[in-house]
């Protein structure tokens, strides 16, 4: 198993004020973030379930009560153990299956996760995994973990479908801000403290997505092929920790593998996953997943997720008929009640509820999101912001004003509130500053005026505030006239129903293609109304619009909005006369991405990159923040002092971005996926077989040489490579030393903070291949991660520190054996900041014994 750092004492966790909408004060931001308590809702060691699984070839257990329940079912209520319903109480959850109250076994609650507990309520919502992962910390996914479990306990949830685990391959897929890495030692280290940090909090962990489900294209029906020492050294690593961390249930993924549905799949689900892993709880499959009934029974998916189509009468009539064994029913069953019974989740339970501690949830946001901040680039000591530079600031940018929280799909949440960057920071700047704010880039429209029919010449109305009375349905008609021809985007805001509106005769905002997002900055208003957006070309002249609202039975707010070349590049021109006005100009740069579809491009979309130029050649002193989910090409990156990454940073994530601005925290992330220079530059880039496939049929012709792994076996200079980021301080490398212990090594080195400053650093080590395993062709990373560690150093402070390296890390799977075998021999190891910046080199014997 490979090796999880412990924390450093010294990086301890931060506080923040409680999340309400305000405007926080710098004494509390201050103190904030000097505190330190982690998030506990019990203490060490007082976990509700065991988190040690059962050994290899383990059959499903269970207790006296878990046999005697089996005994007692009929096969109708057996049936309706293995698959969803609709839940009575509409709490808003993903996914409900009812209980058996003849017997006492209550109904079960599922909820999506990644990011915070998501159902009706609001709940906490954390900074997106791929930010957590930026931290390099295990120590923070473990407490990560905690407040997901016991929120999730206090939401009346009983299993939570997180963590994500699978790899990031292509910059492209939509849900990689969902995920942790795309190094396969990281992601493990990382899925298994957060499901210990779930359960620990009596909430059953779920781990997605079995197997290979790296991207949103064709993702129900794409058959991805991946050979088996891949498979094993890559993206079933983190599966592989994930049950060795004691998870409750995995998720069958939706595509295929190697021709077989993931649900269908024996190889995975019985043959590695129980047989090889000794996985003791269930497999549940991803939300109609399911394509049989014997099939995907039989090779050990062991329950039907959201409803019943195959688990059913249909699995009950096959039953009956004599084509399933009952026997098969009764060990997904016995599975399911098994993980049940460990979790104290096989009787009513009546005040056995945590509460919510919104205050803990909203400190381990605040703190996440400061540790994952990642500094890309600083010129010319810009930041932190200070003397002028903090007195005289333009904010610029749609994201600066409006929190931009979380992504959308299963990973929104929607939480208790959150306070804006440009509100943090204005009060962070303090009273004597000037913060001007201008938007760049409208996402949310300008109020449209319609002329109706037989109204005055000029006279218009505007539909930028209408109410609809419940029970009313009210239609609204007028026209517009455009000069010349033009790309014009619509808006509709709304609560309730989405109001029916056409141009010229045509659904303006019909389903697949009016834009829809349920999270980033682009799908919700500030006032919490829903958004869609549609793009048309308009040729010059009168265009009739018609808008029909329905009150429904609590009455509909909408208003109709667009923009158009006008207002955009009044829009630019506004931003541009705040950038040359002000010492010091903050862009906010934004990309919404989601569940179900993939990137077009990774470029930030919309006229985000003509924005930045327009700024920064008025103003050099220009700081680029980036709210987007992965990789992003920058062209312009040249012409900017700095670039933040802050991904989505989840409730807290405009008093962090102020806090690191500032310089009141040391931006603390590292990156976990390699920025590639260009479209052309990176792994799955010009072979349409590696993505999106080709004609159903997927290929991981990269094989091991996942992410930074492949830049170096193709030596391609990224933008900036796995590993990267930049302090506000200085670090040297000293005295490196790689010695045997076992079949693993120990790694020493002495990291030395250089600079006037307290800073933080993650020391990363890198092991080269084995030579005994290259003279038997078995294909091997030019070099991987090995092991690191994060720190936090005063000034002038030294510290040596010693990075286990693991045998499994220095082992490779051996297809013609069908197992790890150890590399030996000598192997070369490197230490330094990242993939590619790694000043320390020395040499270690493998295997000797």
């Amino acid at each position: 198993m490979s090796h999880a750092p412990t924390p450093d004492p010294q990086d301890e966790p931060t506080t923040a004020p409680a999340p309400t909408r305000r405007r926080v004060s710098r004494r509390r931001l201050l103190l904030a973030l000097a505190g330190a308590a982690a998030f506990s809702a019990v203490p060490a060691g007082a976990a509700r379930a065991a988190s040690v699984p059962a050994g290899p070839g383990a059959v499903p257990g269970g207790g006296e009560r878990v046999g005697d329940l089996l005994a007692r079912l009929t096969l109708d209520e057996k049936t309706a153990l293995l698959h969803g319903a609709t839940d009575p109480e509409r709490l808003g959850q993903a996914g409900y299956v009812p209980g058996v109250p003849r017997l006492g076994i209550p109904a079960l609650r599922l909820a999506d996760g990644p990011a915070g507990v998501r159902v009706r309520e609001t709940a906490t919502a954390l900074p997106a995994p791929v930010m957590l992962a930026a931290a390099f910390d295990p120590g923070l996914a473990h407490a990560y973990g905690r407040v997901l479990g016991h929120e999730g306990r206090a939401l009346d949830q009983d299993v939570l479908l997180s963590p994500m685990v699978n790899l990031i391959r292509t910059p492209y897929a939509g849900r990689n801000f969902e995920t942790f890495s795309e190094d396969p030692l990281l992601s493990a280290d990382l899925v298994a403290e957060q499901i210990r940090g779930i359960q620990a909090e009596g909430l059953i962990a779920t781990v997605k997505h079995l197997a290979l489900n790296n991207q949103e294209r064709d993702r129900m029906s794409v058959d991805v092929r991946a050979g088996e020492q891949t498979l094993h050294e890559t993206e079933l690593r983190g599966f592989e920790a994930a049950v060795a961390a004691g998870a409750g249930a995995v998720m069958a993924a939706y595509n295929k593998v190697d021709g077989a549905y993931a649900t269908e799949n024996r190889t995975l689900l019985t043959d590695i996953l129980r047989d090889r892993w000794g996985f003791d709880g269930w497999v549940m499959s991803d939300w109609g997943a399911v394509h049989s009934t014997g099939p995907a029974l039989t090779a050990g998916c062991d329950m039907e997720m959201p409803g019943g189509a195959h688990y059913g009468a249909a699995l009950r009539r096959a039953v009956r008929e004599g084509r399933i064994d009952e026997a098969v029913v009764d060990t997904a069953v016995r599975r399911i009640l098994s993980v049940r019974e460990r979790f104290g989740l096989l009787d009513e339970q009546t005040d056995a509820r945590p509460e919510r501690d919104a205050a803990a949830g909203a400190r381990l946001a605040l703190r996440v999101a400061t540790a994952g901040a990642t500094l890309l680039r600083n010129e010319n000591g810009t930041l932190p912001l200070t003397g002028r530079a903090a007195r005289s600031l333009a904010v610029i940018g749609p994201t600066g004003s409006v929190p931009f929280v979380s992504g959308g799909g299963s990973a929104h949440v929607v939480p208790d509130a959150a306070t804006s960057p440009l509100d943090a920071l204005r009060t962070r700047a303090g009273d004597r500053a000037t913060v001007t704010y201008a938007v760049g880039e409208d996402v949310l429209g300008k109020p449209l005026p319609l002329t109706e029919a037989g109204a005055p010449a000029g006279a218009a109305r505007s539909l930028d505030d209408v109410a609809v009375a419940a029970g009313e349905i009210r239609t609204y008609e007028g026209t517009i006239t455009t000069t010349a021809d033009d790309n014009w985007s619509f808006f509709v805001h709304y609560s309730g129903r989405r109001p029916t509106v056409t141009l010229d005769g045509g659904d303006l905002f019909q389903a697949g293609v009016a834009t829809y997002f349920t999270g980033g900055v682009g799908g919700r208003a500030a006032d919490g109304l829903t958004v869609r957006r549609a793009d048309h070309r308009l040729a010059a002249g009168t265009h009739r619009i018609a808008v029909t609202a329905h009150g429904g039975t609590d009455g509909q707010r909408f208003r109709l909005r667009a923009a158009n070349g006008a207002t955009r590049a009044a829009d630019v021109a506004e931003a541009v006369a705040a950038a040359r006005a002000a010492h010091s100009t903050v862009l906010f740069a934004y990309e919404d991405a989601t569940e179900g579809r993939d990137r077009t491009g990774l470029a930030l979309p919309g006229r985000q990159e003509a924005l930045i130029r327009a700024v920064t050649a008025v103003n050099p002193r220009t700081t680029v923040v980036l709210n987007t989910s992965s990789a992003v090409t920058m062209p312009w990156l040249a012409d900017t002092a700095a670039v933040l990454q802050m991904y989505y940073p989840g409730q807290e994530g405009g008093p962090a971005t102020a806090a690191v601005l500032f310089g009141d925290v040391d931006p603390g992330g590292r990156l976990t996926q390699t920025f590639p220079l260009s479209e052309d530059a990176h792994p799955t880039a010009g072979d349409p077989r590696r993505y999106p496939g080709v004609n159903g049929v997927e290929v991981y012709g990269e094989g091991i040489h996942v992410g930074h792994r492949w830049y170096d076996a193709e030596d391609v200079t990224p933008l900036f490579p796995f590993g990267h980021g930049l302090s506000y301080t200085t670090f040297a490398y000293e005295r490196l030393s790689a010695v045997p212990v076992g079949d693993g090594l120990h790694v020493t080195f002495t990291v030395v903070n250089t600079g006037r400053r307290p800073g933080v650093e993650v020391a990363q080590v890198y092991v080269g291949p084995s030579p005994d395993l290259a003279a038997v062709g078995v294909d091997q990373p030019h070099r991987l991660l090995a092991g690191y560690r994060r720190l936090r150093l005063a000034p002038g402070e030294s510290r040596r520190i010693t990075v286990p390296v693991a045998a499994r890390t220095l082992s490779s799977w051996d297809e013609a054996r069908h197992r790890w075998v150890l590399g030996t021999g000598r192997r070369e190891v490197r230490a330094g900041a990242s993939s590619r910046v790694l000043p320390l080199r020395a040499e270690a014997v493998v295997g000797a014994r």
